[in-house]
């Protein structure tokens, strides 16, 4: 069975989750957290500290040997909010590459949000269908989500973490009245930047995860004889008051706090409190869930096809290519004809290509997003594209994905890629063999649409020891324009895959 990892560098904490995927399904096998505060000196000076990154390395390494143990196939690590801000964030990955071997992804605080109500969405119950809204309340940010029936409408990251706002706002202990005033202050003013589009949701259901959750969570219930399935908001209103009063030793007895997080309860609750009364939710669900189980779920879903959230997924990456592709004024039909041709000439050349599976829909997308650079400016519109898509927010496509995809894209012209050249230099050895495949098989469905008229409706690929043949459907009208354009691009074909290229209308 394969076992995947999955590592959350947080500003406050570290975590680990081990699964198995057996019979499409994630099977959790091993978990691990580690608090480590590693943000806690880049929201006061901009850096991460010394001990902290000493720290997590100690307890990365220790990540490591469980993977190991549990023999892992693949392992990602990601971090958010501390990594995002910090100046000496490059020192950090090269020590983490150095210790462990692991490559780190520093992912935006969108892409936190979306691999978050991937996991809800994939492994909670009773919340694919509704009106929700989703909070993850970490140590340096705040993600909330709105979606209906299980598709995400509007999303944003805001500054807002537990401890970003204890070390901003919260100088003593316990708290002095004019800091709760100007930590309210700044809390209101952040949350209203998303309150008129949360609103217009109509939201039904309210669920957080994260710690701060939790610990809320577990002081109410601990307060009431049943075992309720949702936190009141005029509980959790009371609650900010009461800790707000006591000490940190004082706060840290509390049923559901322990001696970190009570360091940093105050201003995480106080953000909970005010997303409920703002929002006028009656109440929120805890759920264990968070960014690890998001990735996971995304890793399950890249290998296979078959899982249940796969759909889930696929549906995201379709609407974001489209959304940039409409933000930058492509002709979005026209792109899904060279789309569509560029997947019959990668399903008809497997023999020849034998390019990895995952390839199909790096050059789909490349497809449809290769001509978003002629927005800015035609001369140097390749370049242009390139730039746009690895540097986009793309959601359900990690960062070296947009490489991949940005690189397959820029070569739709008439230059060819090397691997010395910049675009080329992000990639594996393996991925530096295979985008120039790539790239000829969407050149040649480029060419299939020269006149932009659609008169290439259908091909058939046959191959030979020496050529490959490609018959071609048309409607009324001439194709020897695309001819004309498929002619051009003979000479790379035989330079790439060592064959003759010929094409003829049926």
């Amino acid at each position: 069975m394969p076992t995947f990892a999955a590592v959350d560098i947080g500003a406050n904490s570290v975590r680990l989750e081990i699964a198995r995927l057996h019979r499409h399904r994630l099977h959790v096998v091993h978990a691990d957290r580690e608090v480590t505060r590693l943000g806690e000196s880049v929201f006061r000076l901009g850096l991460l500290s010394s001990d902290a990154m000493a720290n997590t390395i100690q307890v990365l390494r220790r990540f490591h040997r469980a993977a190991q143990s549990h023999g892992v196939n693949a392992v990602r690590v990601v971090a958010t909010s501390a990594l995002r801000d910090a100046r000496n964030a490059r020192a950090f990955i090269d020590w983490v590459r150095s210790a462990t071997g692991w490559q780190m992804d520093i992912i935006s605080g969108l892409e936190e949000g979306r691999l978050i109500h991937l996991a809800v969405m994939a492994n909670l119950r009773g919340v694919a269908s509704g009106r929700v809204l989703l909070f993850d309340l970490g140590g340096g940010s705040c993600e909330l989500t709105t979606s209906i029936d299980g598709q995400i409408q509007h999303m944003v990251s805001l500054p807002l973490g537990a401890v970003r706002l204890t070390r901003e706002f919260l100088k003593h202990d316990p708290p002095k009245k004019r800091e709760l005033e100007r930590l309210r202050e700044f809390i209101v003013e952040e949350i209203a930047r998303f309150q008129g589009r949360a609103a217009a949701t109509q939201i039904q259901t309210a669920i957080a995860t994260s710690g701060t959750a939790a610990a809320l969570a577990g002081v109410y219930t601990s307060r009431v004889e049943s075992k309720p399935t949702t936190v009141p908001t005029p509980a959790v209103s009371k609650l900010v008051g009461t800790l707000a009063k006591r000490t940190v030793a004082a706060r840290a007895t509390m049923p559901g706090i322990g001696t970190r997080r009570a360091e940093i309860i105050v201003a995480g609750a106080m953000v909970f409190s005010e997303l409920l009364t703002r929002f006028k939710l009656p109440s929120f669900r805890y759920s264990s869930l968070g960014l690890r189980d998001g990735v996971l779920t995304q890793m399950a879903a890249d290998y296979d096809r078959h899982t249940s959230f796969q759909k889930r997924i696929e549906s995201q990456r379709r609407d974001a290519l489209v959304a940039l592709a409409r933000h930058y004024e492509a002709d979005l039909k026209f792109a899904e004809r060279v789309r569509d041709l560029a997947l019959k000439l990668f399903v008809g050349m497997k023999k020849v290509h034998q390019l990895p599976a995952e390839y199909e829909e790096w050059l789909a997308a490349a497809a449809m997003l290769h001509e978003v650079g002629a927005y800015l400016n035609r001369a140097g519109r390749r370049r242009h594209t390139y730039y746009i898509i690895s540097h986009s927010e793309i959601f359900g496509y990690t960062v070296h994905q947009r490489q991949l995809i940005a690189a397959i894209a820029r070569y739709v012209g008439k230059s060819r890629p090397s691997p010395d050249v910049r675009p080329m230099r992000p990639l594996g050895a393996e991925e530096k063999q295979c985008v120039p495949k790539a790239v000829v098989l969407l050149r040649l469905a480029r060419a299939l649409q020269q006149s932009r008229r659609g008169v290439i409706t259908d091909l058939g690929v046959k191959v030979q020891a020496e050529t490959v043949s490609l018959q071609l459907a048309t409607k009324r009208g001439s194709a020897d324009l695309e001819l004309w354009a498929l002619n051009k691009e003979r000479p790379y074909f035989r330079a790439v895959f060592g064959r003759e290229l010929f094409a003829a209308v049926s």
